[in-house]
Formats: structure tokens, sequence, C-alpha cells
């Protein structure tokens, strides 16, 4: 690693690494206050992330005012400063604490995919507080290894596994995978997924998502096909009524076979593709609008990006569920 690397790191670890114990002296409400206003400030400032959100919204929620695409986008970096907050405090959450912040709904479709004894697969989402529903999982005695990319910087990876790991949840790099996943399977233990991210067109298939290709990775279909492990969704979303997490699980989605690997891949992959659409749906503000998820084009097809969104208010606004 050359010196001006090791500098970078340092320059960008530091204040992530000042901010995260910062924030986790704090009670948990004030820290998840204080991180919330600063997503706020983000918001404002960061100008390509506000025109990657309303570019996306535009795309897929064309019949939804550019006022209620205004108010999801607030909520989407009031959720992320949330998640922040929430992340800070993993040091201080227990067994014996986690039921203040995290509840079960559905539970009885995870144990019932867990009897089978052949591992189970969590479909989820950069939905909700992603890095929470894990960790809650973990620490209500059912841990998981779950995939990711690792950092550019090993220091802010080093950090964030740091915490992550509290809960007995371990990391598998997402860039080579496959043994490690279905020997975890294999042994009767669970593999959590993201599957909602752009993927380049030589790792994933292109899915309708909103009505439009996207690029999807088709792992998780690969794994469950290979492994005939339950896929089981999971999603950690915030019940304002609540004042809650509540981390949902869904029946366990029954794998199409077709006798036609190739086949099966895609059509799965679509599928999951399609559970994530479906609870975006039902809750928009929680959803991670400001990644480009529809980057990566079939071929011939024009980037998406390539022009600012139109900011028109002339749509009528759809029935959404707004809960932030």
């Amino acid at each position: 690693m050359s010196k001006r690397s090791t500098l970078r790191n340092w320059v960008e670890f530091l204040p992530a690494y000042l901010l995260l114990k910062a924030l986790g002296l704090l009670p948990r409400r004030t820290a998840i206050s204080v991180s919330q206003f600063i997503a706020r400030l983000i918001f404002k400032i960061h100008k390509r992330l506000r025109q990657t959100g309303y570019r996306n919204l535009e795309l897929a929620l064309p019949e939804v005012a550019l006022q209620e695409r205004e108010k999801i986008l607030l909520g989407v970096f009031d959720n992320l400063g949330r998640m922040l907050g929430e992340f800070s405090q993993f040091l201080k959450i227990s067994r014996d604490n986690i039921g203040e912040v995290v509840r079960y709904e559905g539970f009885e479709h995870y144990a019932q995919a867990k009897a089978k004894g052949k591992g189970v697969l969590m479909l989820t989402g950069h939905l909700g507080a992603w890095e929470l529903c894990a960790f809650a999982h973990g620490v209500y005695g059912h841990p998981l290894r779950f995939l990711a990319r690792p950092l550019d910087n090993p220091l802010l990876e080093t950090l964030i596994n740091r915490y992550r790991a509290l809960s007995q949840n371990l990391p598998i790099d997402k860039n080579n995978s496959v043994r490690e996943v279905l020997k975890t399977l294999r042994s009767g233990n669970d593999v959590g997924l993201l599957i909602d991210a752009n993927t380049l067109a030589n790792e994933g298939v292109f899915c309708d998502f909103f009505g439009i290709p996207a690029c999807s990775t088709t792992g998780l279909a690969v794994f469950a096909l290979r492994a005939d492990a339950p896929v089981v969704p999971g999603f950690l979303i915030w019940d304002e009524g609540l004042h809650q997490h509540v981390l949902h699980f869904a029946p366990e989605i029954p794998l199409i076979r077709t006798g036609d690997f190739k086949e099966e891949v895609a059509l799965n992959t679509a599928r999951f593709t399609q559970v994530i659409e479906e609870w975006v749906r039902r809750h928009p503000p929680q959803w991670l609008w400001i990644h480009r998820r529809w980057r990566t084009r079939p071929a011939g097809e024009p980037d998406l990006y390539a022009h600012p969104p139109t900011r028109s208010t002339t749509p009528t606004p759809a029935k959404l569920n707004m809960e932030v």
C-alpha cells in the first residue's frame, strides 16, 4: 500500500471513528436525533445524491407528485440517520434489552424454514435499518453469515465488522463466496443477502424492478438451487406508531424448478426482485433511493442517469405507505 493510500485511509477513518464513538456515548434517542440532523445536512448539501434520488423516484414512481417525492427522499435520509444512530449503540445492546429496540413479526416463518435443517437464506435489501436487521437477529440467538463486498478502506472495514460481530454475525467476502456459503448452509447455518443493489451485466440478469429492467445479482438463486435451502424474506422496518423497529419475516418463497438451471436462476431471481419491490412499495421512505439501481443497462439502452430529473409537479400523488 502506498503512502498516499495509507494517508487517505486514515483521513477517511478518523472522522468516522470519532463520530461513531461520540454517538455511542449518547443516549440512544439522542444519538438517533443527532444522526438524523447530520443526515438532513447531507441531504441539503449533497446535490448528486439528491439528483439520483429524484431520478429514481421519477423512473419508478412517475405517478407520484414532486411534493410526495421530496417527502419520500427526506424520509430516506431520516432513515439513514436513524440507522447510523442505532449502529453507534451496538455496544450497549444485549439479549436483555434488544426487545426494547426490535420486536419480531412472523418469526414462525423463519422457525419453520430453520427446522428443515438446511440453513436459511435470508432475502433482504437496503430497506429500513438493514444493519440492525442482521444484528438484532443475532442478538436474539440466531446469528448468521452475511455477504458483503469489502470496503476499499481496510480501517473502516475492520471497524464496521467489529461492531457487526458483537452479535456473533460474521461476513463472507462477496467476491469469493460460493464455497463458503454452501458450506455454511450444509452445516445448517444461515446466510443473509442484500439483493437490491445494481450489478454488472456479467454478474447478474435483468429483471423488472418497478417496470424497468434492472441488473440483479443471481447469487441468492444459485445458492438456493444448489443447496436446496429455504429462502425467507426478512426486513427490519421502523414503525412510527410503535416507535420501534419490527423484524418482519414473510413465508418461505417456493423455488421454481424447470430442469434448466440457467432458466431457474433467472426465474427465481426475478421472483426475489419482485419481493423487494413489494416491500419497497409498502415503505418507500425507508428504501435507498439514492443508489443508482438502474445504472447497468441492457445492450443498446441509454444511460438513465445522463440527464437531471424532471421537476414536474403535474402527476397525481399515488396512494403509498408514507410511514418513515
